[in-house]
């Protein structure tokens, strides 16, 4: 029962530590909480059905089902990858000189623009993700997981993985040369605004892949999914630590087991309200998270 559980919550720790990849690499940056980010993640579970709906009616996903999943993955992240860049461009990169609070309530504005925007263009009813697939089990000990619950753990590994390796290539370097200080970036030729909008592309694209493995792992999406899964992964990146991309890695992680085991051992009914209690303890007893640090306030 424990392996069980342990196994359902690695599969969606590994999608809100993908989704708090996002959160803490804004953060890490222009010290921002994007409380819209959730709404991107949304936004790829759609783009996830649109296409994949597409593919069906075209055949593709009888001909070849893992090269049409992979397309829908693809082309839902480079969509929503244009959402964030026109979002960094249109509701933030104007407020960056204004106090902390105006790009806040801008992040506030666009989440609920963005969930008007698709109830209006796409419905306010459920949407059924248009492929069932990965039903097939795998014995793992005395606990069994689906095919689909294996790839989304494999998917959200390798990309936590891939962006580890990224933080050390040239961009990654100028991201992390941004995140600690802009204007010294600036000074040694680093184009602060091309950084600024590829950790928007890369957060967006990365709540899209998160978004399209939700979609087929619960079979339906509305507007309002990615409410619940924006606090919950915000909730991820302070307990790992805000602004830390281990942080959200590990935190996303440790927030999908607990929900698990909590669901499976306390009570199921308070499944969503365990994110809100770590958060409340992680703030009371180290407000930096996990593997946060504690800077001293400038002055």
């Amino acid at each position: 029962m424990l392996l069980q559980q342990l196994i359902n919550g690695l599969t969606v720790g590994g999608v809100y530590a993908v989704i708090a990849l996002g959160y803490t690499m804004v953060y890490g940056i222009l010290e921002l909480i994007n409380f819209a980010h959730g709404e991107i993640y949304m936004l790829g579970a759609y783009f996830g059905i649109i296409f994949l709906g597409i593919f069906t009616a075209l055949g593709l996903t009888t001909a070849n089902l893992p090269l049409a999943l992979l397309l829908t993955v693809i082309l839902a992240a480079a969509f929503c990858a244009a959402y964030g860049f026109t979002m960094e461009k249109v509701a933030y990169k104007p407020l960056r000189s204004a106090p902390r609070l105006s790009p806040l309530i801008s992040a506030i504005g666009v989440s609920i623009f963005l969930q008007n925007y698709v109830m209006l263009t796409q419905g306010a009813t459920d949407k059924v993700f248009p492929y069932r697939f990965g039903e097939q089990r795998v014995q793992i000990l005395n606990a069994e997981a689906t095919v689909l619950q294996v790839v989304i753990i494999a998917a959200s590994a390798l990309i936590m993985l891939s962006l580890h390796f990224f933080q050390k290539t040239r961009r990654g370097k100028a991201m992390r040369a941004t995140a600690q200080d802009k204007t010294m970036a600036a000074l040694v030729g680093i184009n602060v605004d091309s950084v600024i909008s590829l950790t928007f592309v890369i957060g967006a694209g990365l709540a899209a892949v998160a978004g399209v493995m939700v979609a087929s792992y619960y079979g339906l999406v509305n507007h309002f999914i990615g409410y619940v899964a924006g606090i919950k992964a915000f909730t991820a990146a302070v307990l790992g630590g805000i602004g830390s991309i281990p942080g959200a890695m590990l935190g996303g992680i440790l927030l999908g087991l607990v929900e698990s085991i909590g669901a499976a051992y306390i009570s199921s009914e308070y499944k969503d309200a365990y994110a809100f209690i770590i958060l409340i303890i992680i703030l009371l007893i180290k407000p930096s998270g996990i593997l946060g640090r504690h800077t001293e306030e400038k002055v």
